[in-house]
């Protein structure tokens, strides 16, 4: 067991210690900007019941006291979690597999819009993570793709994000 600890030590990208610490810093930030918010909003009770920031005001301040008490637990009182791993490189490697290309499609949304965007990632996804062959991944991807024009578009008529650099689907006609 102990052998065990010792390598996932080695591995650890992070403490839970320190995830810890980060997250209870950042529902401190949060708890401060809801409260200013709601400062500026208004929090106290006013002739006609409470103003629109009475409620989120006391929520911050619950935010910001249990964030507190986080923070000082694992600052100073459980400094043995500095040993405990939060995650391996193996698992975050993973995850970063999956979350980086996510951060990509968003951007792409953007700038070439929602349908190539996703022609492009689940095609990527598909032969990379998933292994299938190239045209099976493309047939799929159009077909998604396409399936979604259709549903919101030309069915639901919403339109979503055709990209603000340039419109790849312009030369069929969507604008």
């Amino acid at each position: 067991m102990s052998e065990h600890t010792n390598n996932s030590n080695q591995d650890s990208v992070i403490s839970v210690r320190m995830m810890d610490i980060i997250t209870a810093l950042l529902f401190i930030v949060v708890g401060l900007v809801v409260m200013i918010g709601s400062l500026k909003l208004g929090a106290s009770w006013g002739s006609d019941g409470p103003e629109a920031g009475y409620f989120p005001f006391y929520i911050s301040l619950i935010i910001l006291l249990s964030s507190t008490i986080t923070l000082y637990q694992a600052a100073i009182v459980n400094k043995k979690k500095k040993t405990e791993s939060f995650v391996d490189k193996e698992s975050f490697k993973q995850v970063m597999a999956v979350l980086l290309p996510a951060i990509v499609f968003v951007l792409g949304v953007q700038l070439i819009g929602i349908y190539v965007s996703a022609v492009i990632y689940i095609a990527i996804f598909m032969v990379w993570l998933g292994k299938y062959p190239a045209w099976k991944a493309i047939v799929v991807s159009v077909g998604v793709s396409a399936s979604l024009y259709l549903m919101f578009e030309y069915w639901f008529q919403v339109p979503l994000p055709h990209g603000s650099w340039i419109n790849p689907l312009e030369f069929i006609g969507v604008q």
